[in-house]
C-alpha cells in the first residue's frame, strides 16, 4: 500500500512565501517541495513559512530535504541567528525528529496563528510525477545531507545511504554504469 503524498497548499506575498503542508510528508512529497521552493527562490523570495499545524509526521528524506534547504539559506538573511525557514505550529514528534537528528537549529519554530499579509496570493504548484529513479536519487542526497550536518547521523543512515546508491546504479542501467 502506498501512502499518499502530503497536499502543498502555496501563499505567496511580497517578501515570503507561506507554503501549508497537509498529512504526511514523505519521500515522495520531498521531491514536490524541493522543486516548489527551488521555484520560489528564482522568482526572489528567499523567506519561507512552513505552517505544519496538519502535517502529521516528516519520513527522514522529507527532513533531509528540509534540512538541506534550512542549509543553503542559512547565510540568506541580514539578522544574526534568523532563519530563512520559519516551521509553524510543528507537532512535538516533528521537532523531535529535527532535534534528534541534530537540525533544529537551521529553522526558526514558531507556535501560533499563521498571519498571512494581505494581498498574499494562492499559488498553483504541479506535482512533478517524479521517476523511480528521481526518486531513489532524492532519498540518496536527504539522507547524505543529514549525515554531512550532524555525523551522529552516519550510524543512523549509512546503510540507507548505501542501499539508495546501489539502486540508483540498479536504475541507471548498464549503459551508464560505466
Amino acid at each position: 500500500m502506498s501512502t499518499p503524498t502530503a497536499k502543498l497548499l502555496v501563499m505567496v506575498g511580497e517578501q515570503f512565501a507561506c507554503i501549508k503542508i497537509v498529512g504526511r510528508a514523505n519521500f515522495n512529497s520531498s521531491i514536490d517541495f524541493r522543486l516548489l521552493v527551488n521555484e520560489l527562490l528564482q522568482k526572489g523570495y528567499r523567506y519561507f513559512v512552513l505552517d505544519l499545524a496538519e502535517c502529521v509526521l516528516m519520513d527522514s528524506t522529507f527532513l533531509g530535504v528540509l534540512a538541506g534547504l534550512g542549509l543553503k539559506l542559512s547565510g540568506t538573511n541580514a539578522g544574526p541567528g534568523d532563519a530563512a525557514i520559519e516551521l509553524s505550529n510543528p507537532n512535538a514528534r516533528i521537532t523531535d525528529l529535527l532535534e534528534n537528528l541534530g537540525v533544529l537549529h537551521l529553522f526558526k519554530i514558531r507556535q501560533g496563528r499563521v498571519d498571512v499579509p494581505e494581498g498574499a496570493d494562492p499559488c498553483l504548484h504541479a506535482s512533478a510525477n517524479p521517476t523511480k529513479e528521481e526518486v531513489t536519487r532524492a532519498c540518496l542526497e536527504a539522507h547524505s545531507t543529514l549525515m554531512q550536518i550532524n555525523p551522529e547521523n552516519v550510524g543512523r543512515f549509512k546503510e540507507v545511504a548505501q542501499f539508495m546508491a546501489e539502486e540508483l546504479k540498479k536504475l541507471k542501467g548498464p549503459a551508464e554504469r560505466g
